[in-house]
């Protein structure tokens, strides 16, 4: 164990930036500079913002401990100093130490890993569905051209190239969505307005009679100030998402979605929160940690698998969030929460 040793506080001060000590024991009485103040400055620096500072005092006043602790110490040390409680004192400070700096390389290597994955992840994703969506063209084109002289079939074959090509088109804005950080036009609306005209839009967008039903206290006129349009295409997502959980063959009026509107506070903010629920076939296991990532789905359709993904990132930009939860009962709640 290597120790320097410094006289007051302004050579502590040049010491720990020249030495980068692991742990500075620093008493308070000290001429120029006392220890209160030296810590302070110690702790200013954000290069030693995580060196343990241990005060050596025979003064025990409550306030001055207080004091010591708001300016960044970790322990106080009466004197007479007991070298053996001293010594366990520092050896406790060092392997907190040790393990702070191994959780800090640990993250590091964490958040490489996941940022490899999900590059790996989304790259895959585009490569697979923008493959199928080519091979789909592809195959219609040599329909095409083995069918020169069939007009229908040139049509159909035109029509359903079409289709493929406006997915393509989808996945790339989608994902344009995600790496773009837009700011929106805000306003105030009425909440419950808002609501109903996203069940309206979802309803038409996928012509259905959806069977929703809303539970709320708020008033016809309580207000948040949001992006309509947004808004909606958020809300959107969340109910597409409920709809489609439950088997593909089922009629409209048992595909039962409930929205619960309330007010929630986080401290001094206020929010909306709106909790999507069904009762569909719940989130698949191995998709569960992975539900926020581009392209993770439980559906086969090529270019699903994006609705989550933009929903979260497009709510975090105005200032909400959305999380997903299972169900005991069955099923899954979405909940969605937004600044008043």
């Amino acid at each position: 164990m290597d120790v320097s040793v410094a006289f007051n506080g302004r050579e502590c001060l040049e010491k720990v930036a020249s030495f980068h000590p692991d742990i500075v024991l620093l008493d308070i009485m000290m001429p120029e500079m006392d220890g209160i103040e030296t810590c302070r400055r110690i702790k200013a620096d954000p290069k030693n913002k995580a060196i343990p500072i241990i005060f050596i005092t025979a003064r025990v006043a409550k306030q001055q401990k207080i004091e010591g602790l708001e300016a960044g110490a970790v322990d106080y040390i009466t004197k007479p100093i007991d070298l053996e409680e001293t010594l366990a004192r520092v050896n406790t400070q060092l392997r907190l130490q040790s393990i702070y700096r191994d959780n800090i390389v640990l993250q590091k290597r964490l958040g490489d890993a996941r940022k490899t994955a999900a590059v790996g992840s989304i790259t895959q994703g585009i490569a697979h569905n923008l493959n199928n969506l080519l091979g789909v063209v592809v195959g219609y084109l040599d329909l095409i051209k083995n069918s020169s002289k069939n007009q229908k079939m040139i049509e159909r074959c035109l029509g359903s190239m079409d289709h493929a090509v406006s997915r393509m088109v989808e996945i790339i804005r989608q994902l344009s969505s995600i790496a773009s950080k837009e700011t929106f036009e805000l306003e105030e609306i009425s909440i419950k307005a808002l609501v109903e005209s996203t069940i309206a839009r979802f309803s038409h967008e996928h012509q259905c009679v959806a069977n929703i039903t809303v539970c709320t206290d708020l008033k016809r006129d309580e207000q948040i100030t949001t992006n309509a349009e947004i808004f909606e295409l958020i809300l959107c997502k969340l109910l597409s998402n409920a709809y489609e959980s439950y088997i593909d063959n089922m009629e409209d009026k048992n595909r039962r979605i409930q929205l619960d509107i309330a007010k929630t506070a986080d401290g001094s903010n206020s929010n909306i929160e709106i909790t999507v629920t069904d009762f569909g076939n719940g989130i698949d296991s191995e998709i569960t940690e992975e539900i926020f990532e581009p392209f993770v789905t439980t559906k086969t359709a090529v270019g699903r698998g994006m609705g989550l993904t933009i929903a979260r990132h497009t709510i975090r930009n105005l200032g909400g969030d959305v999380r997903i939860v299972e169900n005991k009962s069955g099923g899954v709640s979405a909940i969605l929460t937004h600044p008043i």
